[in-house]
């Protein structure tokens, strides 16, 4: 990039399990909650943004363009635009790196990039029988006509489609995320123990992280439904009790008769949202304002949808050869995840030369993580996993411990459902 992207603030809201307390908000709620809150604390008008772009991956049936409703509902101008992108669990990285393509190119000056989900409220659908069986009825024009389509009916056609888990199956491989986890986890030798140990340190780091207030600065507090008479502060899918023996007593989740994949070692599916504000470099020194941070360069890599969770590896090497960065350049690495499989299958891939040489075009290894600066507060794990909002949370929870650490550069990286990876370099001077 020729000139880094300043992120002037971010935030998020917390981060619930579907179905708990955030269940009642919709997606674009959330997100209305975030942009709004955002705004405030920047100072920014309304007048001063060209355009919304907001990162969703059930794009919500009633709120089509779930950005521009976003917008509207946050009481942005009616003449700002706004767009949805959608690139799977990198939605809210999408937001962002597709507005600083914008400001590169000189199209825009200032956007508000957020990402946003309700995974609370994908839909169950009717299958094709049932749908077959409405369009009919639509069609007769007579009560005879009406009670033929009827008696063509069976109880089977209300057997419902689970949205969520549709969604979370890649058609291409017909494997679904914990199933590629159970790939990873058996070609890179990984036991259900350090699994259960990946986990527990995730909870354990959010928890620490949550008394302390680390997490706090960057959550804006909701009202909980259905009485709005408590607010929510913290993020609710970390255990502060958390311990080995519980995790051990779970079973296999996707293989049920060799898996070591669990519901305890496999983040939860989520509620959440988050935002950032962006501009030049050039322009936020112009301004007077002190970013929260910048990004750097980013990257996305494509991979067997089969072997997903390898995404950050791939990404990672896209960055490295277009940014001339190190893995020893990174002081704080925000590796989403998505099961604990899939991070030690990147850990070990980053330090193999092997892998470098048969999989990456390089001759040498990435690089070795120093597992004392990955995940520092926990990762998805405990926090959970909001598809489209989780991008937003690495970005913002990666700047702000920087600062707090007094370091410089941090990798925010994630896989990607469907066989892709994102990387992005962040610095905060």
């Amino acid at each position: 990039m020729k000139e880094r992207i300043a992120i002037i603030d971010g935030l998020r809201t917390p981060f619930s399990k579907a179905g708990g307390a955030l269940a009642a908000y919709s997606a674009d709620d959330l997100g209305t909650v975030a942009v709004r809150e955002l705004m405030a604390r920047t100072g920014i008008k309304g007048s001063d943004l060209d355009e919304v772009i907001v990162g969703n991956v059930a794009q919500p049936a009633d709120s089509a363009n779930v950005a521009r409703v976003i917008a509207l509902k946050a009481g942005l101008p009616e003449d700002l635009i706004a767009s949805t992108v959608h690139r799977n669990c990198a939605s809210g990285m999408e937001s962002i790196t597709t507005g600083a393509n914008r400001i590169a190119a000189g199209e825009a000056n200032v956007i508000l990039a957020a990402g946003t989900e309700s995974m609370s409220n994908i839909p169950l659908l009717f299958g094709r029988q049932m749908t077959r069986l409405f369009g009919r009825m639509m069609k007769a024009k007579t009560a005879w006509q009406r009670l033929g389509v009827w008696m063509g009916f069976r109880p089977s056609f209300l057997t419902p489609i689970i949205g969520v888990q549709v969604g979370l199956t890649d058609p291409v491989c017909g494997l679904n995320m914990g199933q590629t986890a159970e790939i990873l986890a058996r070609e890179f030798g990984i036991t259900r123990l350090e699994q259960d140990a990946w986990a527990l340190r995730s909870h354990q780091r959010a928890a620490a992280a949550s008394e302390g207030k680390r997490l706090g600065d960057e959550i804006v507090p909701l009202p909980v439904p259905p009485q709005f008479d408590q607010m929510m502060l913290a993020d609710d899918g970390f255990r502060a009790n958390q311990d080995m023996a519980a995790l051990g007593k779970l079973r296999p989740y996707f293989d049920k008769v060799a898996g070591t994949v669990t519901v305890g070692n496999a983040c939860p599916i989520s509620d959440g949202a988050g935002a950032v504000l962006l501009m030049s470099e050039s322009r936020a020194k112009a301004e007077g304002r002190q970013p929260l941070g910048y990004l750097r360069e980013y990257a996305y890599a494509g991979l067997d949808g089969r072997r997903m969770g390898l995404g950050p590896v791939y990404a990672t090497a896209k960055l490295m050869a277009k940014s001339g960065l190190s893995m020893a350049d990174f002081d704080l690495i925000e590796l989403n995840e998505a099961f604990a499989a899939q991070v030690l299958a990147c850990n070990k891939a980053f330090a193999s030369d092997a892998y470098a040489q048969a999989h990456l075009g390089r001759s040498t290894a990435l690089g070795a993580i120093d597992l004392e600066r990955l995940n520092v507060n926990g990762g998805a794990i405990a926090l959970g996993h909001p598809v489209g909002a989780t991008g937003s949370r690495l970005v913002v929870t990666l700047l702000k411990e920087l600062r707090r650490r007094g370091k410089q550069r941090g990798l925010a990286t994630l896989c990607v459902g469907g066989g892709q990876g994102a990387a992005l370099a962040l610095e905060v001077t």
